[in-house]
């Protein structure tokens, strides 16, 4: 058997064994890597190949699905057509499918020369939710590989780019952001010095867009309320410079240690709260944390708990849990996994936080709630409804738009308009 034929062979296997998960499995990228680390005989080489092309039938699924039931073969030949040409694929592309014309850059191309119905490629539910996701040239982005955004961490650009022309990386820098990168090459970036050296840090462009949309003056104590492993919060620190601070509180005691050895490389000071005896319940129960020397400044503070209710901030970040259709591109097994009531679940979840860390800005500070949805029940409609019910506090325009697309409240970032994920953003200001 030829190389491309035994290449195809297993790609059938792996796809065998993740079909009974792909419906109803949103942790389905655990599975994929775990597939991998059972196959000990694969080389960093095949897992690339196997990965894009996994990654592309999840996002064709309702084109290859059928294919695999009647014509595995044609669905292997199909997925190899539709996958990116990258050096993984490239070689395998060309034996796979000799014979097939270019594969063309549209949807809409693609689904003519397949037979295919190009509305089936995103849930039923998504045009009620963002008209222009169903619809070129959004819908034709959302099918097209996520590329690799970087956020640098200096001022001196041509250590890292040297760096990366050294290699043989192409780039290019955002025309929109001086600081924001989009690396070409199918890399690790986590194995340069510039990562270890804490220079550069992976984010898309879309998420970068959000802090600067809003306008973020240097100086103040802020909370990034959802945090995470703390993108925004690296970017919020960077940009509030050395007299600012930034509480990151989360949920999950894993993320937070992600973002402290995050922060640690990004050579910010990285501070565990003391906590007040009045943040303790009767009980014993932790319900706050309060900064006994308010003084420090500069650097990430890491919250183990709730902020003390008494705090009060110039700003608040509420990045909040979504349905993740923004990142359709690089997760796009979620599409499969996600339906309006997990939007409808999650809306409600935003609300609640938004009054609940709303509570904690100050008169005169701002609060800004983002997404990375594209579904205006999670974005423009929870801010509708909290400002319907917080009279103290108003929207406010942005400091700059990017040419994101106005909202009846905020902006949305849609993939299309700069090659991003999707993201929502809406700034408020407490009266």
């Amino acid at each position: 058997m030829s190389l491309a034929g035994s290449q195809q062979k297993i790609f059938l296997r792996l796809v065998a064994a993740l079909r009974p998960h792909w419906h109803r499995d949103a942790n389905l990228p655990a599975r994929i890597q775990a597939l991998f680390a059972a196959n000990r005989s694969f080389g960093s080489r095949d897992r690339r190949l196997q990965r894009e092309l996994i990654y592309t039938t999840l996002r064709f699924l309702p084109w290859i699905e059928p294919l695999l039931d009647g014509d595995p073969a044609r669905a292997a030949q199909t997925v190899a057509w539709l996958a990116a040409d990258l050096p993984a694929t490239h070689a395998y592309r060309i034996a796979t499918c000799d014979g097939w014309p270019p594969c063309p850059p549209t949807v809409a191309a693609k689904a003519a020369h397949l037979g295919a119905d190009a509305a089936a490629l995103l849930p039923a539910w998504v045009g009620r939710h963002c008209a222009e996701a169903v619809v070129p040239p959004n819908l034709d982005r959302l099918h097209t590989r996520a590329s690799l955004w970087l956020r640098l961490q200096t001022t001196n650009a041509a250590r890292v780019l040297d760096e990366f022309t050294a290699r043989g990386w192409p780039w290019r820098r955002s025309e929109i952001l001086p600081l924001a990168v989009e690396l070409l090459a199918d890399a690790d970036v986590t194995k340069t010095d510039a990562w270890a050296a804490g220079l550069v840090e992976v984010q898309d462009l879309g998420s970068q867009l959000i802090l600067e949309s809003v306008g973020i003056a240097s100086g103040g104590h802020w909370l990034d309320a959802c945090a995470g492993a703390g993108g925004k919060t690296l970017q919020l620190a960077a940009l509030l410079g050395p007299a600012g601070r930034v509480d990151a509180h989360d949920i999950r005691p894993g993320a937070l240690r992600e973002l402290a050895a995050r922060a640690n490389r990004a050579g910010l000071a990285v501070r565990q709260p003391l906590i007040d005896n009045s943040a303790i319940s009767p009980e014993g129960t932790k319900t706050g944390c309060q900064l006994i020397d308010d003084n420090e400044s500069g650097g990430v503070t890491l919250l183990d708990g709730l902020p003390a209710a008494a705090a009060r901030y110039d700003g608040v970040l509420v990045d909040a849990p979504c349905s993740g259709s923004g990142t359709w591109r690089r997760s796009p097994h979620l599409k499969w996994t996600t339906g309006a009531g997990h939007v409808t679940q999650a809306a409600e979840k935003q609300l609640a936080l938004l009054a609940q860390f709303g509570a904690l800005v100050r008169p005169g500070g701002r609060l800004v709630y983002a997404t990375c949805s594209l579904s205006r029940f999670e974005n423009e409609e929870v801010v509708a409804a909290f400002l319907a019910a917080h009279g103290d506090f108003a929207p406010e325009a942005p400091a700059r738009a990017f040419g994101a697309t106005p909202r009846r409240v905020g902006l949305a970032l849609l993939p299309a308009q700069h090659n991003t994920d999707g993201f929502y953003v809406a700034s408020l200001r407490r009266r």
